[in-house]
């Protein structure tokens, strides 16, 4: 693969790839672990995340709550507005 040209300087090497590119920290000795084995590894960290959830207490949920009517009501009103307004406009326009 080396040639050497005729001024004495070494010819690049052909860099033609032979297989597939490894992932990134994947070496091609390493075997795959088993399918039940990486099932329990997934279940065992989704329940230690769920452990770490911290749910919000009975009155923050009602003040949630109160929020979220609040502004669903308050975007009711404008949306109705709006409608309103359009459809006398139209009505003025087309008769």
């Amino acid at each position: 693969m080396g040639e050497t040209l005729a001024d004495g300087a070494s010819a690049p090497q052909d860099r033609t790839k032979t297989g597939a590119t490894l992932s990134r920290g994947a070496s091609a000795e390493e075997p795959k672990v088993n399918i039940l084995k990486r099932l329990w590894i997934f279940f065992t960290q989704v329940v230690a995340e769920l452990k770490k959830v911290v749910y919000p207490s009975a009155e923050e949920t009602r003040t949630y709550f109160a929020v979220v009517v609040v502004f669903v009501a308050a975007i009711m009103a404008f949306t109705g507005v709006l409608d309103f307004a359009f459809g006398k406009l139209s009505a003025l326009i087309f008769g």
